[in-house]
């Protein structure tokens, strides 16, 4: 019987990616002692971790105040794993059209350990707009593209669904049964909606992508400022430009639509 791989686990390898994890967040640089309570680790060997990260790009340090940031061989890494997604190379033009005619932010969406996970994004034209967070996970209850995914993937991502939502918002839907019922519906319409349910002032649409093999591969999301996210607009300008976006993109992965 082959062994779980979690068996194999090298521990130090583990600690240096739980040090780069931790510069994910709202600070961009991060001392020693901060990491060391962080993490649950001697100072010492948190020295350790980031000298070896350093040496080899990951991390560098800021001379002035002695603390430390990702390095950039973390954004080559990201780019060389994005331009290995045909879909994003897809998704590009759409993205950029879909900017373009709506006006807001327009983003694709992938789905990773129950997270759902934006990897490229094209902004609108308005002065006030939400910016992209490209690579930044969101949870799936409280996102219109994570109501994409738990209404057309494998039914086991809603099993796996924690018993608690976390609620990020005062609007944050934080029971099952609320949340499957907006599901349903989404899988019913074919579109998700969240209202100021993981940023506060801001709401997103979001609509399926599909493969040639009609399976979900990623959403396509449009994310608004609440004051310009008027049921009217939505009716008759965003939702149908999302539509046809989804589709397009859909198309270009080898989708095949009926009719």
């Amino acid at each position: 019987m082959r062994r779980d791989k979690s068996n194999y686990v090298i521990q130090s390898v583990s600690h240096a990616l739980d040090v780069l994890e931790q510069f994910t967040g709202s600070q961009d640089e991060l001392g020693v002692t901060e990491l060391s309570k962080r993490l649950k680790l001697h100072k010492n060997n948190v020295f350790r971790l980031l000298a070896t990260l350093e040496a080899r790009g990951y991390i560098e340090q800021n001379k002035q105040t002695e603390n430390y940031r990702l390095g950039v061989r973390c954004l080559y890494l990201g780019q060389r794993y994005l331009s290995q997604l045909g879909l994003v190379r897809q998704a590009r033009p759409v993205l950029r059209q879909l900017a373009r005619e709506s006006g807001e932010t327009a983003m694709l969406v992938v789905f990773r350990n129950g997270q759902a996970v934006p990897i490229e994004a094209s902004d609108g034209e308005q002065p006030v707009r939400v910016v992209a967070r490209v690579g930044e996970p969101a949870p799936l209850h409280a996102t219109a593209a994570g109501k994409i995914a738990l209404a057309f993937s494998d039914p086991s991502l809603r099993e796996n669904l924690p018993d608690v939502l976390q609620g990020g918002t005062s609007r944050t839907i934080t029971t099952k049964a609320a949340l499957f019922a907006q599901v349903e519906e989404a899988a019913r319409l074919g579109y998700a909606q969240e209202v100021g349910e993981h940023i506060e002032d801001a709401a997103s649409l979001a609509v399926p992508v599909r493969d040639y093999t009609s399976s979900l591969v990623a959403a396509l999301a449009l994310w608004v400022p609440l004051h310009r996210f008027e049921n009217e607009r939505v009716e008759h300008k965003l939702l149908p430009l999302l539509r046809a976006a989804g589709q397009s993109l859909s198309q270009r992965l080898g989708y095949a639509t009926e009719g």
